[in-house]
């Protein structure tokens, strides 16, 4: 788990930083500064705007009586989608803006219920009820 964090989290910004170095190059500093800044500006109106829906749709399911689980998935995507389009970079950008697109959001759910389930098996995850 060490290893992947410390991958994730040396790759990721020099993936970037060439990313911006490179596109910089072709279109000027100015341009890629400013697409970043529209980028991250967009991306955090969109989170807010989707969040905002989904907090209202699990508010209506809980007066209902049902568990929200599927808003809670969506909120909590959502929610990585609003950080990772705060940091600035080409690539964390298109994953935060692939997270708010709801059809490749409902794509990662499937993945994500897979992955929970084949942990719950495994016995990494433990569900008690009380």
């Amino acid at each position: 788990m060490f290893l992947k964090l410390f991958l994730g989290f040396t790759l990721i910004p020099l993936i970037e930083l060439y990313l911006l170095i490179t596109v910089g190059s072709y279109i000027g500093a100015g341009t890629t500064i400013l697409i970043v800044i529209i980028t991250g500006a967009t991306g955090a109106w969109l989170a807010r705007r989707q969040g905002m829906s989904t907090m209202l749709s699990m508010r209506e399911r809980l007066n209902s009586g049902q568990m929200p689980a599927e808003e809670m998935i969506d909120a909590f995507l959502i929610l990585v989608a609003g950080v990772v389009l705060l940091t600035p970079g080409f690539l964390t950008d298109v994953c935060g803006i692939t997270l708010l697109i709801p059809p490749a959001r409902q794509a990662i759910k499937r993945w994500l219920r897979r992955k929970f389930d084949t942990w719950i098996r495994q016995g990494h995850i433990e569900i008690r009820h009380y």
